[in-house]
């Protein structure tokens, strides 16, 4: 199963992918696609509880335009109710991206 999500950016837009609770702990791979036809996007993807604070899985990785990032590893976390949000930042209001998140 594949869980699809649609970024569009503001500045420094923080967008909740999952929720805690979501119970999507076997994460097998995270596709992040800058779909903007010419500004590359400046994205962070992390999770975060709002008690430990937020565990970045990438930081300020730029992807240039028309281009993707395949995340394969080490990318499960504790998705259940007392588990982890999952985030994504972009930093420009440009940015536009599609996120597909491919589970067991």
């Amino acid at each position: 199963m594949a869980l699809r999500n649609n970024v569009t950016g503001t500045a420094n837009l923080t967008s909740k992918l999952l929720s805690a609770g979501d119970k999507i702990n076997s994460i097998t791979s995270i596709l992040i696609t800058n779909t903007h036809a010419s500004a590359s996007a400046v994205v962070d993807l992390f999770i975060d509880n709002n008690v430990e604070g937020a565990f970045y899985i990438i930081k300020n990785v730029t992807i240039p335009f028309g281009v993707s990032v395949a995340l394969t590893d080490n990318v499960k976390f504790d998705n259940t109710k007392s588990g982890f949000d999952l985030y994504i930042k972009v930093a420009a209001s440009t940015s536009t991206l599609d996120v597909l998140i491919k589970n067991n």
